[in-house]
């Protein structure tokens, strides 16, 4: 098999949401000797980029979405330890932590978002939900992440966002994140007033965000 009909095959079991076979094609790739950086950028990444178009046209939904995250993560299980052999981790990103604010159990939005960052090679530290607002400005202090994505699924806890970059401005620590809120209640203006740098009402968008932030802060 040459390297671009694996890599169409790679695009396709991202499409198709196939985990178990977007594995085996990533074995199959490190067997015949091709770039693994290569299958990750235009086989992969290409798939799940694909799968977030269809998304907003409204040709793919949840399932589709959340499979075709899965498919890459089970690539990138096999690709990105050969990657840091070679010390050529071309997917080596800025982490991200991410967390559903104290007082808020939901967290179907803030795993997808999670899954979706990881798929498209986003480092993810997964803070859990009805996080502390200690544990988000810890996050901050300890310089180990560059984002701070806050999730709210109720109106009643979205004021806690607001509430945790008071905290980070009080704690001395604001300067070293950037902050991205989402949820159902939250709007983009809202972010605003709370001083968030970024609002994403969606995985797909929250990837988007994610990009524009660390190009503008590069």
């Amino acid at each position: 098999m040459d390297l671009t009909a694996l890599l169409e095959r790679q695009k396709q079991a991202v499409l198709e949401g196939d985990a178990e076979r977007a594995a085996s094609l990533a074995h199959e790739a490190i067997r015949l000797g091709f770039e693994p950086a290569r299958c990750i950028e235009e086989g992969y990444m290409a798939g799940i980029r694909e799968v977030g178009r269809l998304w907003e046209l409204g040709e793919y939904f949840l399932p589709e979405l959340v499979q075709g995250a899965d498919a890459v993560k089970a690539a990138m299980a096999v690709l990105r330890p050969r990657l840091l052999e070679s010390g050529t981790d071309a997917q080596k990103r800025e982490k991200i932590a991410l967390g559903t604010v104290q007082g808020d159990i939901h967290d179907i939005g803030k795993s997808l978002v999670a899954a979706m960052l990881e798929a498209n090679g986003f480092p993810v530290v997964d803070l859990g939900r009805d996080v502390p607002d200690d544990l988000f400005v810890e996050a901050a202090r300890r310089g180990e992440v560059r984002i701070l994505g806050m999730s709210a699924l109720l109106t009643t806890t979205m004021a806690v966002q607001a509430r945790v970059v008071r905290r980070l401005e009080e704690e001395g620590v604001r300067d070293r994140i950037l902050v991205m809120v989402g949820g159902a209640p939250v709007t983009r203006s809202f972010a605003k007033e709370a001083g968030a740098d970024a609002y994403a009402s969606n995985a797909m968008e929250a990837v988007k965000e994610v990009r524009r932030l660390l190009e503008v802060r590069r």
